[in-house]
């Protein structure tokens, strides 16, 4: 794994021009100034519940055969499917049984950790509301962090995130990075220029929000979304603030190209909003050059570690939008990814961990790896 920089600031497409009396955080990113959105308050959009014609077809057939890339059905792990997985390891090595190559890379480095929520610090559950994270999992977080600066970097809102993780020593990227929090560093120590201000907490925060003019439309979209799917039993519609997310996970397969119709044909009357797909949730986003890649670009940046030859970025996740932050990681030449996951995928990532559980026992080699070094020097 090659760690020299070749680290470029991203572009923004979409956002208000950064300053220090505005965003507080030391950065060179530069912006390309764009239209705002004209919002369509008020607008009340009848979506047919039934297919009505050519083009509807089309769509539906569209929607169903995305959903169902991206949400393979479980099965039961067979002989021949271990034999797989063994061999796709060959490829992404686990990170816990190579974990002595892997430390080699961070001899000399200082290291920053990137973490996903979903399906990497806690499990995949029917109810997105009951994704909790265990207390020994927390405890492990809580441990990397007193080591190394950590985030995490979720498609959740980050109000959401923080309610489950409950450490207040992190940087939170909710909304896919589109709403980035963190705690104020001693300036004297990171060269940081951050604004102050207080949470519920008391404690003093530094925020970026690349996607702040699109919060109406969003808030918008939510309701509409809300409306339109709730005759279909099991669909959930989260708002994360800056995304929404349509999850239907509990949703009958047969239906699954209905729920996506209509949700492609609320997004199509936005022309500044796209919509994505991840495991069993379909995710409504601002049309931005911002994912959760530029995220991590931007808090290496905010805390002077962009330029910096003997950092180590590390990024864990298990999802489509993690795989952002690992290609440029890789791109960069610089970092490391890790693919959370129990059955082979293409991944930009280096080395694999098989579950939430396995990424906690990662964490605890890690630290105790760091441990070890400062007790040698």
């Amino acid at each position: 794994m090659d760690l020299k920089s070749n680290h470029s600031s991203p572009v923004l497409a979409d956002t208000a021009p950064l300053n220090k009396s505005r965003l507080g955080l030391r950065s060179s990113l530069q912006t390309r100034p764009a239209p705002s959105p004209a919002l369509t308050s008020g607008l009340h959009l009848m979506v047919p519940r039934k297919k009505t014609g050519v083009l509807d077809d089309v769509r539906y057939s569209v929607c169903l055969d995305a959903m169902k890339s991206s949400s393979p059905p479980p099965k039961l792990i067979t002989i021949s499917d271990d034999i797989a997985y063994q061999t796709w390891m060959m490829k992404y090595p686990s990170a816990l049984l190579s974990f002595e190559q892997f430390a080699s890379f961070t001899e000399g480095k200082r290291i920053t950790l990137f973490l996903d929520y979903d399906g990497t610090l806690s499990p995949i559950v029917d109810n997105p509301d009951c994704a909790f994270m265990t207390d020994p999992m927390r405890a492990s977080v809580r441990m990397a962090a007193k080591c190394f600066p950590t985030a995490i970097i979720s498609g959740r809102s980050r109000d959401k995130v923080f309610e489950f993780v409950q450490l207040t020593e992190l940087y939170y990227a909710g909304s896919h990075g589109m709403d980035i929090i963190g705690p104020v560093r001693d300036s004297s120590e990171d060269g940081l220029d951050l604004i102050r201000s207080n949470d519920k907490q008391d404690k003093e925060e530094s925020l970026f929000q690349p996607a702040s003019r699109f919060l109406k439309m969003i808030e918008e979209v939510s309701v509409l979304l809300v409306e339109t799917t709730k005759g279909i039993a099991g669909v959930k519609v989260e708002s994360n603030k800056f995304c929404v997310s349509v999850h239907y996970r509990n949703v009958d397969v047969d239906e699954w190209g209905e729920v996506g119709s209509l949700v492609s044909r609320i997004v199509e009357n936005y022309s500044h909003l796209r919509l994505t797909h991840g495991r069993k949730v379909l995710e409504v986003r601002p049309v931005i050059d911002w994912d959760k890649g530029k995220a991590v670009t931007f808090i290496l940046e905010s805390l002077g570690l962009d330029k910096c030859d003997d950092v180590l970025p590390i990024y864990i996740g298990d999802d489509r939008t993690d795989e952002d932050a690992f290609k440029i990681l890789r791109e960069d030449k610089r970092g490391c990814g890790i693919i959370v996951s129990s059955a082979p995928k293409e991944s930009n990532a280096y080395y694999s961990l098989r579950d939430p559980s396995e990424v906690m026992e990662f964490l605890k080699l890690l630290v105790a790896h760091c441990d070890r070094q400062e007790v040698t020097k």
